[in-house]
């Protein structure tokens, strides 16, 4: 375990949360911002990238499990990402739908902050957010962050306005 909440721990996913995962993943709804669900070989890809970060920076994206009934119903952790010219650190997060509008992605990245201030000893973290994307902005909101520059990213042949959310140690 890397992290644990009230209600939720985060800990390293592996090869057995792939089916986990393709909830998330797999799920048009939840991957909208994404331009659509994942193939099979693009969850394993994701999977795999989590595990080489943990490897390479010791985090990454991590299993949210539901303390009560064990179960991973998302992903929330911290990533180098890239921004503009830089590689910022990044704390991102996606849910299964049905696990939607509990807070538990608030309470994630709340816990995914103070690890990098605390742990990580990062001066400021941020959450690249998709424009269209208000429900992970106002997570992004809620963890403090204050959306500061904007970016169009390119992916999957389209161009995405997203918003840089930031909060800086105190």
């Amino acid at each position: 375990m890397i992290l644990e909440t009230e209600r939720l721990y985060l800990r390293e996913m592996n090869q057995s949360d792939f089916k986990a995962l393709c909830k998330i993943l797999q799920d048009n709804e939840t991957m909208w911002a994404y331009e659509g669900a994942f193939s099979d070989a693009e969850v394993q890809e994701w999977l795999d990238r989590q595990i080489n970060r943990y490897q390479r920076w010791g985090f990454g994206s991590w299993a949210v499990v539901l303390k009560e009934t064990n179960e991973m119903i998302g992903q929330c952790g911290l990533t180098m990402q890239p921004w503009k010219d830089k590689e910022v650190l990044e704390i991102g997060y996606l849910f299964q739908r049905s696990f939607w509008h509990k807070g538990y992605a608030t309470e994630a990245a709340k816990a995914c902050k103070k690890y990098a201030f605390e742990i990580l000893n990062a001066d400021e973290v941020c959450s690249i957010i998709r424009d269209t994307n208000i429900a992970s902005q106002n997570v992004a909101i809620r963890n403090g962050m204050t959306a500061v520059d904007s970016w169009t990213k390119h992916y999957k042949g389209v161009d995405m306005p997203h918003c840089r959310y930031v909060v800086t140690r105190k």
